[in-house]
C-alpha cells in the first residue's frame, strides 16, 4: 500500500511539473530569442520523457502486483522467512544461500512465469535489484503469452 500511494503522489507531482513547465516553456518560445527558443522546446520535450518512464514503472509495478495476487491465490509464493538486517532487508548470505533452488526451478521450467517470478524475488532478496527486475520482466512477458 505504501509504495501505491508513492507512485500515485509521484505521478501527481509529475503532472503538477508537466503544467508549470509547459507555462515557462511557452513563454521562453514566445520570446523570439533562438537560445530561449532551444531552451523552451528542451522544457518540452524532457518532461515527456520522465512521463514515459514514470509510466513503464506504474505499469511494471501493476504487472507485478498482478502476478503477486495470482501466486498469492496458488499458495505458491515462496516463504518470506530470511533472517533480517536492522533495515529490514534480508540477509544477504540467507539470502544467497536459498538462490540456488529458485535458480534450479528456472533451469528445470525456463518457460514457467512462475519459477522466473520467484526467481526475481530470490535475486531483489540477494540485493541484485538488475537481475530482479530482469527477471520479473520475463515473468511478466510469459505470463502475457500464456493469457
Amino acid at each position: 500500500m505504501k509504495g501505491r500511494i508513492a507512485a500515485l503522489s509521484m505521478a501527481v507531482l509529475l503532472a503538477l511539473y508537466l503544467v508549470l513547465v509547459a507555462d515557462r516553456a511557452i513563454r521562453l518560445v514566445a520570446t523570439g530569442v533562438p537560445v530561449a527558443i532551444g531552451l523552451g522546446v528542451a522544457l518540452i520535450v524532457f518532461p515527456f520523457i520522465a512521463a514515459w518512464a514514470l509510466m513503464r514503472e506504474l505499469l511494471f509495478g501493476i504487472r507485478t502486483e498482478r502476478l503477486v495476487k495470482d501466486l498469492a491465490a496458488e499458495h505458491a509464493l515462496p516463504e518470506d522467512d530470511l533472517p533480517r538486517r536492522p533495515s529490514g532487508r534480508p540477509d544477504r548470505e540467507a539470502a544467497d544461500a536459498e538462490f540456488d533452488r529458485y535458480r534450479a526451478e528456472v533451469d528445470a521450467a525456463p518457460e514457467s512465469w512462475r519459477a522466473w517470478f520467484r526467481l526475481g524475488l530470490a535475486y531483489d532478496a540477494s540485493g541484485d535489484r538488475r537481475r530482479a527486475r530482469a527477471a520479473l520482466r520475463r515473468a511478466i512477458a510469459l505470463n502475457r503469452q500464456a493469457a
